[in-house]
């Protein structure tokens, strides 16, 4: 990963929220705040929440007595949550998942949507993570499978390769889909202190959009991909991608694969 890969600045963050959330987020919100309101947490940690959509379904599901904090490393992702809105009060604080600023023990659940991909340290931020559970508590999190798995990443991908040879955006590979190994993710978690060993799903489901151009804007635009591709160049990369999506699914509605791993471990 470069340190470029976790800059969610800029148009970034309107964009996520608006193409990137309804195309692959949504459904694995909706499961993940299931996941973490089936224990009946009082307290609940969400690390790399983003631009809040399982902020909000956790708002939605999880009772007034509840308490959520929602954090993230990037301020304006957190300031694009907020202007979104909650069905119910949150916290929300910015915070580096590896140094998180909260008291030992302190949460029930630890929730993490599409996050352990990009901390740096993923043992440390594992440990972390361990460190504000309570004894019995669960560490909830997903993680993208394989680009292939993962159509129109990988349809984009392969798109902007063929486009720029000489040196190809390689961000969607690199990161999002760039930690998928079940047995490294659980020989990182036993590293940072977990002594039982986690429960892993792997969940398909389908990523729609109504034209072509939805996925490409969504990759090349809202997501860090954006970082590697020259400004000038930005308007010529997408249409790429959307001539590539459009040859392989029409040019609308199109409808591909997406698949992830959920990933559930206790504090022993």
């Amino acid at each position: 990963m470069t340190l470029a890969d976790a800059k969610f600045g800029g148009s970034i963050p309107q964009l996520y929220e608006r193409l990137l959330v309804p195309l692959i987020f949504q459904p694995y919100a909706d499961d993940m705040a299931a996941r973490v309101a089936g224990s009946r947490p009082a307290r609940v940690l969400e690390i790399a929440a983003g631009t809040g959509v399982v902020t909000r379904a956790l708002a939605q599901c999880l009772p007034a007595s509840s308490t959520i904090v929602a954090t993230d490393l990037n301020q304006a992702m957190l300031d694009q949550a907020i202007a979104t809105g909650t069905a119910r009060a949150v916290q929300w604080r910015q915070a580096d998942a590896m140094h998180l600023p909260f008291p030992d023990a302190a949460f029930d659940v630890v929730a993490c949507q599409f996050g352990a991909m990009f901390f740096p340290d993923k043992v440390a931020a594992f440990a972390e993570a361990r460190r504000v559970l309570h004894p019995g508590g669960r560490f909830i999190f997903n993680v993208w499978d394989r680009i292939e798995d993962n159509d129109f990443a990988a349809v984009v991908t392969d798109a902007l390769a063929q486009a720029f040879p000489v040196d190809p955006p390689r961000f969607l590979a690199r990161t999002p889909h760039g930690y998928h190994d079940l047995a490294v993710i659980a020989e990182e978690l036993a590293r940072a202190g977990f002594t039982t060993p986690p429960a892993c799903t792997t969940l398909a489901a389908r990523s729609r959009a109504a034209t072509s151009d939805v996925p490409a804007i969504a990759y090349c635009q809202g997501t860090p991909l954006r970082n590697e591709i020259a400004a000038s160049l930005l308007a010529d990369a997408t249409a790429v991608a959307t001539a590539a999506i459009a040859r392989r699914f029409g040019t609308g509605p199109v409808d591909g694969k997406i698949q992830a791993h959920v990933i559930v471990v206790a504090r022993s």
